[in-house]
């Protein structure tokens, strides 16, 4: 049993399956890069920002998103080397499967699941805010019980709010799932087109807002105490874990390399520049954002908005903010929607999941059953749970993968040396190390609560391991 737990997964030179449909190579650098910021740039700028700010870390909350930038840093150096080495879709699992062996390779796909379909709800949730606002400057005015969910989190406790379900959401999700289902060129053009958009409103913002800034409301720039979380070094560093979550995405173009043209040489680039070309916008944002209002007002579900609201000389981009943010929260979902079929698809293949999950359209190339799968269960989520709970649970899981990843280039680079690296992490035993470190500091950083719900998702996770994915292992037969 141990020998078939610590089991590692050595060939990934066939990366299709046979005779089977196999997915369609269309994405150069491009496309990944863009993949890459239409999966980042959603509700950390548009939400979480203000949120941070507000209840953590005051003015300061530009040195937590530089936190958990530079967290992510390491990660993606990891990322691109295992890119050139595993050209699958698997991503962090295939990694993981590489290795730490079989269960930990579970454990990593089974977090993925936050990463991927839980982060995509908790998008959702938030898009409906800004949706439900623009409609109202048109006299449109969707029941609360339609655009709220039935469930909140209060004083660690989940209670009835009287709602029935999140209607914008699910609508969303289940028209992106069709656009996912029908091509990864119509989804990918449409990503892009997105990207485009929502990366030169926000260069506007910014060029915009920063004539409007008051440096006085920067002071102080990290705000006493109030708390064990609350401003200080304390706040900064628990609005780190928070603002982590916007940063989630910048790997999923590794989830596209059975798509990309190039994966060896093209996913490097995509990774590495999406993530620079997010950390730059977020960080100009924050200090605008901080520097229209007072900290302490930017606590709302809109804070660009209300920012922007409180100077009437900038009315004039409301509206572009709003419609910015409806398409740029738009395309998060979407990316969310791209990967997270594509590492059960991996799954499926090694016998993790059944045989279903690895099915590909003889027609489109995609991986349909698990993207009408994936895009359910999304809209099940968002139609029923708020926003401050999905992010926290799915920050946590991502931390988690990102520690293996991350590891595992140590543990490849001293198992495997022989094997063609066309990029590799500079300074590997210190980048390494530090990524690792910086990833279990945001993680002592979580409260009791998340990490009892972790403990659950595990617990649910290692149930279907050992009740299925033990069973019927591409490995154990083979053994």
């Amino acid at each position: 049993m141990l020998k078939q737990l610590l089991a590692k997964k050595t060939d990934f030179t066939h990366v299709d399956a046979g005779d089977e449909p196999s997915l369609r190579r269309t994405l150069g650098p491009w496309g990944l890069t863009a993949l890459g910021i239409g999966a980042v740039i959603g509700g950390g700028i548009f939400v979480i920002t203000g949120q941070a700010a507000a209840e953590h870390a005051g003015p300061a909350v530009l040195l937590s998103f530089v936190i958990a930038a530079v967290c992510c840093s390491f990660t993606a150096l990891c990322y691109a080397e295992f890119a050139t080495l595993i050209p699958m879709s698997g991503s962090s699992y295939s990694y993981a499967y590489a290795t730490l062996g079989e269960l930990a390779a579970w454990f990593i796909g089974w977090n993925m699941v936050l990463e991927y379909g839980v982060s995509a709800s908790a998008v959702a949730v938030s898009w409906t805010g800004y949706f439900t606002s623009l409609l109202d400057h048109f006299g449109l005015h969707l029941p609360a019980a339609l655009t709220n969910a039935p469930l909140a989190f209060s004083n660690d406790h989940l209670v009835a709010t009287g709602a029935l379900f999140n209607l914008p959401a699910v609508a969303l999700v289940l028209a992106l799932t069709w656009l996912c289902y029908i091509g990864i060129r119509e989804s990918s053009t449409v990503n892009t087109a997105i990207v485009v958009l929502k990366v030169s409103l926000i260069v506007i913002v910014i060029f915009a807002g920063w004539h409007y800034v008051n440096p006085d409301l920067w002071h102080p720039f990290i705000p006493p105490a109030e708390g064990p979380e609350k401003y200080g070094w304390g706040g900064i560093m628990r609005a780190a874990t928070l603002v982590f979550f916007a940063y989630i995405g910048f790997e999923a173009t590794s989830t596209a390399a059975q798509e990309a043209k190039n994966p060896q040489r093209d996913l490097p680039i995509g990774t590495l520049a999406s993530l620079a070309i997010c950390t730059i916008l977020y960080i100009g944002m924050a200090a605008v954002l901080t520097g229209l209002l007072p900290y302490d007002q930017l606590g709302t579900s809109e804070p660009v908005v209300t920012a922007v609201a409180a100077h009437p000389e900038l009315n004039w981009l409301r509206w572009l903010v709003e419609v910015g943010a409806i398409l740029g929260l738009a395309s998060v979902v979407l990316v969310m929607v791209i990967a997270q079929p594509r590492i059960f698809m991996i799954m499926g293949r090694d016998g993790m999941l059944p045989p279903v999950f690895a099915k590909i359209h003889p027609r489109y190339r995609t991986p349909h059953i698990n993207t009408l799968i994936t895009g359910f269960g999304i809209a099940a989520l968002a139609a029923v749970f708020p926003l401050d709970v999905l992010g926290d649970l799915v920050s946590m899981g991502t931390l988690l993968a990102f520690v293996a990843v991350c590891a595992g280039v140590l543990i490849l680079r001293r198992t495997r040396p022989e094997l063609p690296r066309t990029f590799r992490v500079p300074i590997a035993p210190l980048t390494c190390t530090l990524g690792v470190l910086s990833c279990l500091v945001l993680l002592y950083w979580e409260n009791w609560y998340n990490w009892m719900l972790m403990g659950l998702w595990t617990l649910f996770g290692f149930v279907i391991y050992f009740g299925y994915s033990f069973r019927h292992s591409k490995l154990r037969a083979k053994a």
